[in-house]
């Protein structure tokens, strides 16, 4: 037998001989060297991963397809180079030292303490946590100080909302690893291989009546996962989707003993290559029953199939209609029986009536109940900002998908409204109870491609509170960086009217980094304060009266973590801040699309 140590030299002396820098050329330059606009992590940010990390993306992860022209010692070699180091050297997702010296508690009814279950807190998805399960009063937020740090070891990105119950702590992460934690200290109860990244949020929930709590998650192959959350073991694992680049992003809803799986499929990335046959892709609701695994249903947000729709001008065959992935985690609306979700752009023609869009299906069979189209013939793909657009469709539409979940809300006239922020800067409030008739609107924003609002809001019985992305890119030579005066900023409108009731500029951000006061990621709330990070990296607190900054923290550091690992936080973008138990939790580091890199989960307490 050859030892391990003989196989790592000949693996790195094999990558060696390859030609890295024409092979990166050919096969990644055309998306990473452009990141900004195709929302690929920038060389730099690679740099931080492990090259087993990196090919275990292309071997079978979310760079599978790209990777597929590529023999085993070119992606070899590839992963070498991009990580800027040979193999051997990665870290253990859980090591022993990072381990909690006594056992958990037994989780015998998790959800009567204090807790944050899931993407949402609640199956309205209104980011609000309770007075009682929050711990912490808007009196004390001005004086939350750092309590410890966790780091996801060669990472450059940290994706995966956290969900606190009973004391514990689950979090997905880059570097396919769910864990769970200590709540009070950050120390690892057990770790979980995926098969891939999990960047959803994780909910906590019996399968059927008798059976012990599961924690329920996705995958970035589109895998769903039910796990034992007391001990970590597998229950089953369900892949809902095989389409390539087929991924859940949004965070799954457990009720009544199904599980609601939105799925997203990243095909436009694929666009980049000319020769690539745009575009077949439609994605899904699914329902699986929770105690197994087992398909009840499954909903395609474009029911017509695709056909030929012509050829681009290089003669390659286009295909249509396409697109309209579920980005963010449904809401469900018991009294209705039915389901919220809403839907992104269509990636070639002809545009759809379900692009861009809140559909309603009902929970039981998922039969479409009603659609809602809010922005009309948006198709787009990433090639249409690159320079070679041969697959971009005539015309290219805005962009303008819903990343944030729809918030169920009651109104002071006893009527019900969907508020559904969108990339357009229009926030949206549409009635359920009448086929999703438009409310009001209101315009926040001027909206793009990163623009609107991105990734969630936040709502109380009086206001709903939208944070603004709104980033722009500009020309800084042969690149393009954020721009430090665009963007930003909190609103607070009225439930009823859609009325601002105010509104918070953005501070001045940082010119020491590259700089975006921009802000992305989902708000979330307590009684009387509103949790909101930025781009630039800050965690703010804002007063929900009238919207006055009563804490700020700078993230964007380097920390000493509990768990060992070399950590740094960067920008904030995707998931909001977690508060339970007299705790807010958050993560720090996005290195997708030229964001600042970071790898950090941080937990902010009193003294």
């Amino acid at each position: 037998m050859i030892p391990m140590q003989v196989w790592l030299l000949l693996w790195n002396l094999t990558a060696a001989a390859q030609d890295p820098r024409a092979l990166y050329n050919k096969h990644c330059a055309v998306c990473h060297e452009a990141s900004e606009a195709t929302r690929a992590p920038a060389p730099s940010s690679l740099k931080v991963m492990s090259p087993e990390a990196v090919l275990r993306s292309l071997d079978a992860g979310t760079m599978q397809e790209q990777a597929r022209p590529l023999s085993a010692e070119e992606r070899r070699t590839l992963a070498v180079h991009l990580a800027g180091k040979p193999f051997g050297q990665e870290s253990p997702a859980a090591p022993k030292a990072a381990m909690c010296p006594e056992p958990a508690p037994p989780l015998s009814d998790p959800l009567k303490a204090p807790h944050w279950n899931g993407w949402g807190v609640d199956l309205s998805n209104t980011r609000y946590q309770p007075a009682r399960m929050a711990g912490l009063t808007a009196e004390q937020a001005p004086k939350l100080k750092l309590k410890w740090a966790f780091g996801f070891p060669g990472a450059y990105i940290a994706f995966s909302q956290p969900a606190v119950i009973a004391g514990r702590l689950f979090l997905g992460s880059p570097i396919r690893a769910v864990y769970s934690l200590d709540a009070k200290t950050g120390c690892i109860h057990w770790a979980f291989e995926t098969t891939a990244p999990v960047r959803s949020a994780i909910t906590i929930e019996r399968p059927s009546a008798n059976a012990p709590y599961a924690a329920f998650f996705g995958d970035q192959r589109a895998y769903v996962y039910a796990v034992d959350a007391a001990t970590g073991r597998m229950l089953w694992k369900t892949v809902v989707e095989t389409f390539p680049n087929s991924r859940i992003t949004g965070a799954v809803k457990v009720h009544g003993g199904r599980v609601y799986v939105p799925v997203s499929i990243v095909e436009d990335g694929l666009t980049v290559n000319p020769k690539y046959e745009c575009c077949k892709s439609r994605p899904s609701v699914v329902a699986l029953d929770a105690a197994t695994g087992r398909q009840i249903w499954k909903t395609l947000t474009i029911p017509e199939e695709p056909k030929p729709r012509g050829r681009n001008k290089i003669g390659v065959q286009m295909w249509g209609p396409s697109g309209a992935s579920i980005w963010s985690s449904p809401t469900l609306d018991l009294k209705k029986n039915a389901l919220y979700v809403g839907t992104g752009d269509n990636h070639s023609h002809p545009a759809t009536r379900t692009s861009d869009a809140i559909l309603a299906l009902d929970m039981n069979t998922g039969r479409m109940l009603w659609s809602r189209q809010l922005t009309e013939g948006d198709t787009f793909n990433i090639s249409c900002v690159r320079p070679d657009q041969t697959n971009c469709p005539e015309p290219p539409g805005p962009d303008f998908d819903f990343g944030s979940s729809p918030i169920l809300v009651s109104l002071p006239n006893g009527r019900r409204a969907l508020i559904a922020p969108q990339k357009s800067g229009i926030v949206h409030a549409l009635d359920p109870d009448h086929q999703g008739e438009v409310l009001w609107q209101t315009r926040i924003g001027q909206g793009g491609a990163l623009g609107g609002a991105q990734w969630g809001a936040a709502a109380d019985t009086k206001n709903a509170y939208v944070p603004l992305s709104d980033i722009k890119l500009v020309p800084d030579g042969s690149r393009y960086q954020a721009d430090p005066a665009a963007g930003g900023g909190l609103f607070a409108l009225d439930l009823a009217t859609g009325k601002i009731a105010w509104h918070t500029p953005p501070p001045p951000c940082h010119t020491d980094r590259r700089c975006s006061p921009a802000q992305s990621a989902a708000a979330s709330m307590i009684p009387g304060v509103v949790f909101s990070g930025s781009v630039d990296g800050h965690l703010r607190a804002y007063r929900a009266g009238d919207g006055k900054i009563i804490w700020d923290f700078d993230t964007a550091r380097e920390y000493q973590t509990v768990n060992g690992v070399q950590a740094r936080g960067g920008s904030m973008d995707g998931p909001g801040p977690v508060i339970a138990g007299g705790i807010v939790y958050v993560n720090s580091g996005y290195g997708s699309w030229g964001g600042l890199p970071g790898n950090v989960l941080l937990a902010f307490g009193m003294d």
